[in-house]
C-alpha cells in the first residue's frame, strides 16, 4: 500500500510540473542591445569609481548586485559585499576612499549578462586592472563580481616573484 501511495504522489507531482523550465529571474523583457550594454556598463562603472573618489559609501555599495563579490589584490581578499563594506568603511568615513579611473575598457554581453575588463590609473597602486561581471537587477546593471589586479610586465615577473619570496608550502591535505 505504501508503494502505491508513493507512486500516485510521484505521478501527480510529475503531471503537475511545468512542461518547460521557468525563465531565468533576470530575463524580464527583451535583452538590451550590445551598444546599450556598453553604454550602461560604462555609466555604472564610471559612477562607481567616482563614488569611491568622493567617499560616497552608499552610492559605491549600492552598485553591487545581490550576492556580489569583490576580489582584491591580496590573496586573502575575497569579500562578499557586507564584508567588503566593513573593511572599506573606515576609509569612506575619513572622507576619501580611493581614486581609480578607467583608461581603457572592453565590454561584452550576451542576453542579460555583461562582462568587462578595464585598465585603471590609480593614485596608490599604480597601473591596475579591473574585470568583472554585471547583471541586470530590476532593469539596472549591477556589479555581481569585480576583480582588482595589478598588472605586472612579463619582464618584471622574476623580480616580483623574488620580492614575494618562496611560495608557502601546500597544506598537508592539499593534493
Amino acid at each position: 500500500m505504501r508503494i502505491a501511495t508513493l507512486s500516485v504522489a510521484f505521478v501527480l507531482a510529475c503531471s503537475c510540473a511545468p512542461s518547460r523550465p521557468p525563465p531565468p529571474i533576470a530575463a524580464t523583457g527583451s535583452a538590451p542591445s550590445r551598444a546599450d550594454d556598453r553604454r550602461d556598463a560604462a555609466q555604472v562603472l564610471d559612477a562607481w569609481h567616482a563614488a569611491a573618489a568622493r567617499a560616497d559609501e552608499e552610492a559605491y555599495f549600492s552598485a553591487f548586485a545581490t550576492g556580489g563579490v569583490f576580489i582584491g589584490t591580496d590573496a586573502t581578499e575575497r569579500w562578499d559585499v557586507p564584508a567588503f563594506r566593513a573593511y572599506a568603511h573606515p576609509r569612506f568615513a575619513k572622507g576619501k576612499a580611493w581614486t581609480f579611473r578607467a583608461t581603457r575598457r572592453a565590454v561584452e554581453s550576451r542576453g542579460h549578462v555583461v562582462w568587462f575588463d578595464e585598465d585603471l590609473a590609480t593614485e596608490r597602486l599604480g597601473p591596475a586592472r579591473g574585470s568583472g561581471v554585471l547583471v541586470r537587477e530590476g532593469g539596472t546593471l549591477k556589479i555581481a563580481h569585480y576583480v582588482l589586479s595589478l598588472s605586472i610586465p612579463n619582464e618584471r615577473f622574476a623580480d616580483v616573484r623574488r620580492a614575494l619570496g618562496e611560495p608557502p608550502a601546500p597544506a598537508p591535505d592539499a593534493p
